[in-house]
């Protein structure tokens, strides 16, 4: 069997769960959301501990999860799609996306790699009106504020944050390895419990104060 005839099947076996499945049938994509949050956490688990056994057994779990949003995105009566117009959007991005691999630009570092994607995701991105627009507010607090900060620097918003980190490394209280980080913010964490503070909800309202600051600079 060759890879494209597994995925085929793959994809037809859903469509025959589908069907054929009484609790299957039932299912929305709003239903699948803790399952598709379960097993991308089980897909990194299986990196994080290089279990390539268990990787590549998550990894279909994971792709069990496209393709059931697949299968119930083909039987909408208003807007129906299948895993195939998903596959084919997909190619067409990622073509577009890499124009040093399948256009004449060129790209000999990560970098020119980066302002290659980045050009071509802004082209797309056309009618967004905030570097927030886009940013998954379902992420989890820690991953979201990398992201949030990142987007801030480009409008020169979140300075305090910057000074912040700033006069920590300068006093010699910045972590100067991720092991570091770890055990800084493992000591946070226990501080948020002593306190019986809840540090995920502290992480995420610093983040709407970060997130207003964001659109204040954007708005002149």
């Amino acid at each position: 069997m060759t890879d494209s005839d597994a995925l085929r099947a793959a994809a037809d076996t859903m469509r025959a769960v589908r069907e054929r499945c009484v609790w299957s049938q039932q299912i929305t994509h709003r239903d699948l959301v803790p399952y598709l949050i379960e097993e991308s956490h089980e897909v990194i688990d299986a990196v994080e501990a290089g279990d390539r056994a268990e990787l590549r057994e998550e990894l279909g779990d994971l792709l069990w999860q496209v393709l059931f949003h697949a299968a119930i995105a083909a039987q909408d009566p208003d807007d129906p799609f299948d895993i195939d117009d998903v596959a084919e959007t997909l190619t067409e991005k990622m073509v577009r996306r890499h124009p040093h691999v399948f256009g004449d630009e060129i790209a000999t570092t990560p970098e020119e790699v980066l302002v290659h994607w980045n050009a071509a995701k802004a082209a797309e991105k056309r009618t967004r009106t905030s570097v927030l627009d886009g940013v998954p507010r379902g992420m989890p607090a820690l991953a979201l504020a990398q992201k949030v900060l990142g987007r801030a620097a480009r409008v020169g918003a979140g300075a305090d944050v910057a000074l912040a980190a700033h006069d920590a490394a300068e006093i010699g209280a910045a972590p100067e390895s991720e092991e570091e980080l770890g055990d800084l913010l493992l000591t946070l964490t226990a501080t948020a419990r002593a306190n019986g503070w809840d540090a995920e909800r502290a992480l995420r309202e610093r983040l709407r104060t970060l997130e207003d600051e964001v659109r204040a600079a954007e708005a002149g």
